[in-house]
């Protein structure tokens, strides 16, 4: 990765953390509330502070990477795991935006991460985002095709990466409402491919580049 690139992102990185770990102490129950479709905070309202946060947080290394110290401090070792689990998740939920919607506006980055909420909900393809995300991760049948095609060895473009990275964060924070625009889809493609289980699923619209998809209705008992 280019040294500019880097210090960008790392600079990016610790005014995002800064701005969800105030976010993330609050809402730290709504690790169990993830699977929902809609994730939503009512009484956090944090458009402000993601866009100027009171000031950065230190980090320390960790063995699995940069963490915010204050996660370091937590005051129980299960704050910390929460803290962690939620700050995974945000992480999960940003790449998926970035690598399958960058440069589809905050449109077509709300509808992948529906996506991602109706599967959770589903049961089917796991229970967390990070489970759906990388369901399948470094095999020939991953789900989200960054996760296998070697997309993720290559240095993200600063910008969309903080962009995906903040749409993540008003999503999970309930400031950014997901409104089922994709109509209840789990699937979808880009428009410049025609993938052989298109036929077997019920087309619901297209967003963007982007063609969804859910299952079709279940017929009754003969």
């Amino acid at each position: 990765m280019h040294q500019k690139s880097s210090d960008v992102l790392r600079r990016s990185d610790r005014v995002l953390v800064g701005a969800l770990i105030v976010v993330l102490a609050a809402v730290s129950a709504a690790v169990g509330a993830a699977a929902a479709y809609r994730p939503h905070a009512n009484e956090v309202r944090t458009a402000v502070v993601i866009a100027q946060p009171a000031a950065p947080v230190a980090m320390v290394q960790e063995s699995d990477g940069a963490l915010p110290a204050a996660l370091v401090a937590a005051r129980s070792a299960s704050e910390k795991a929460i803290l962690e689990k939620l700050m995974a998740e945000h992480r999960c939920l940003s790449e998926a935006l970035y690598y399958e919607a960058r440069g589809e506006g905050l449109k077509g980055q709300k509808a992948v991460a529906e996506v991602i909420f109706h599967r959770m909900r589903t049961g089917n393809y796991g229970h967390s985002i990070c489970a759906v995300v990388y369901e399948g991760a470094n095999q020939p049948g991953c789900q989200f095709s960054f996760t296998c095609d070697g997309e993720l060895a290559l240095h993200k473009t600063p910008g969309a990466w903080t962009e995906a990275q903040v749409v993540a964060a008003r999503i999970l924070t309930g400031e950014e409402r997901l409104n089922d625009a994709t109509g209840g889809a789990t699937s979808f493609h880009a428009v410049s491919v025609s993938p052989d289980w298109a036929p077997e699923l019920q087309k619901t619209v297209q967003i963007g580049n982007h063609v969804f998809y859910k299952d079709p209705p279940r017929s009754g008992p003969m």
